[in-house]
């Protein structure tokens, strides 16, 4: 009798603390802002982005295909863009595209690396509704490709740099601005400028790069415009899964052909995905904008651990970015069989790009993937990849400077550290930093995020501004 009498009791213990979790569950103060108002030359800026962007700099996982005169073209009009960066600091070319400029502070040691990349992928210019190169001006846009991806923030730092130095100033320490032409590719440009770091023995304070953004409707029941800054980034992996046979004519299939083998695999990864696994990253942005949610989001995010596996299944079904952010997903990309129509292939092929999770690394995949796969006729190997980054520390000085800039330059956005889900130069600094930051300084709307890689990328010029002012901010408290 008492042991039934004890059993609603202890629900009811259970439900009242979770209620009272999220009750106290209240947030926590944001990095400090500075109100002192920034001002500088809006239509400069926009020449000096639009100048950019004439420039034809794709890059292609083939070199051939590459036009090196835009490159140089590009390289050639930074000194009467920003003449004042050439007057005071030291720039260097080094291999691979990279650019390298070194402004000197009042004092040494604990520099700031501020990158970017100046290259950008290709364009199928007839779905396009304006020419992709021209950078032409419409509706309070500029048009054009690499206005977002990420001649806005090569542009955006430089010119915050130049106007600075106009008006005298000398930042307390050092600021490198580190750029390079191949990151779409996976160009080698920013390694060289990390061995450069390594052979001089240099420790950055902080490093930039692009990443997290100020955006809306991103996380389960926060309305306020969050500024996302990416603390890790998640690996890469492509995989190839085939499977042979003796072929064969299609009229008389046998049970086991190769692309019979290769769907099964498929539905099997897709039926059993990767487990849920909360990493800092993202246990930090749910402890941060997880207060600023609606109750019933407070309930699960305060209690996060108990309603993982709620959290798993909810994740599994609806897909996207919190998915993403949770566990290692596969997307399967590519397929090829026969030549014939009628004929059985003698050899099949599918092909997945991964994205890990910082908990899994390629080695812990593949051996997930085999074991779910089960199938020992399925040949699956690695065609590259990369293992996810460092995780950065938000305890420091570092990424207290760059929250808040992003809290001055967007009043009432919501600072937090996130897991950002792309690859960028910026893994590669793991190596001499664990201060290492992916923020890309603008605020945009989901439809502008869309066309990034995309048809019709453009920015507001009202956007770009606040990317200039960002910068500006920045550096004045580097």
């Amino acid at each position: 009798m008492w042991a039934l009498l004890l059993i609603p009791a202890a629900i009811i213990i259970f439900l009242a603390v979770i209620i009272i979790r999220a009750l106290m569950f209240s947030p926590k103060p944001q990095p400090k802002t500075d109100d002192a108002e920034v001002s500088f030359d809006s239509k400069r800026a926009v020449n000096a982005l639009c100048e950019l962007v004439r420039c034809k700099t794709v890059s292609f996982s083939d070199p051939s295909l590459e036009d090196d005169a835009e490159f140089e073209k590009l390289i050639d009009k930074l000194p009467s863009l920003f003449p004042n960066v050439f007057a005071k600091c030291n720039f260097e070319r080094l291999p691979n595209r990279a650019l390298l400029f070194h402004w000197h502070g009042k004092a040494e040691g604990d520099p700031a690396v501020l990158m970017a990349h100046y290259d950008v992928v290709p364009v199928n210019e007839e779905l396009w509704d304006v020419p992709a190169f021209e950078a032409i001006i419409k509706d309070g846009c500029i048009w054009g490709r690499g206005t977002l991806d990420t001649k806005v923030t090569f542009c955006g730092s430089l010119f915050a740099a130049d106007h600075l130095i106009g008006e005298g100033f000398i930042p307390e320490h050092d600021i490198y601005f580190a750029y390079s032409g191949g990151e779409e590719v996976n160009g080698e440009g920013a390694v060289r400028i990390v061995e450069y770091f390594e052979q001089k023995g240099i420790t950055p304070a902080y490093v930039l790069d692009e990443g997290g953004a100020v955006v809306e409707n991103v996380f389960p029941g926060v309305k306020a415009p969050c500024g996302l800054i990416g603390i890790a980034e998640k690996g890469m992996m492509n995989v190839e899964y085939s499977v042979k046979s003796g072929g064969g004519h299609a009229s008389a299939p046998k049970p086991g052909a190769p692309i019979d083998r290769l769907s099964e695999a498929c539905i099997k990864m897709i039926k059993n995905p990767f487990k849920v696994k909360l990493t800092a990253p993202v246990a930090e942005m749910f402890d941060t904008l997880g207060r600023y949610s609606s109750f019933v989001y407070k309930i699960i995010f305060s209690n996060i651990k108990l309603f993982l596996p709620v959290l798993g299944l909810i994740c599994k079904k609806s897909g996207g970015e919190l998915n993403a952010l949770m566990r290692t997903t596969v997307a399967f990309t590519q397929m090829q069989g026969s030549s014939a129509v009628n004929v059985i292939p003698p050899k099949a092929t599918l092909t997945s790009n991964m994205r890990l999770n910082p908990a899994d690394d390629m080695k812990s995949a593949m051996e997930y993937i085999k074991k779910t796969v089960g199938d020992e006729k399925v040949d699956i190997t690695c065609i590259s990849g990369m293992n996810p980054s460092r995780i950065s520390r938000t305890d420091c000085e570092g990424y207290k400077k760059v929250a808040s800039a992003v809290a001055s330059t967007w009043n009432g956005c919501i600072v937090s550290p996130y897991l950002m889900v792309q690859c960028s130069d910026s893994r590669h600094y793991g190596k001499i930093s664990d201060r290492v930051y992916r923020f890309s300084a603008m605020d945009l709307t989901a439809e502008e995020r869309a066309t990034i890689h995309g048809n019709n990328e453009r920015i507001r010029l009202v956007a770009f501004d606040k990317t200039v002012e960002f910068y500006i901010r920045l550096i004045k408290n580097s």
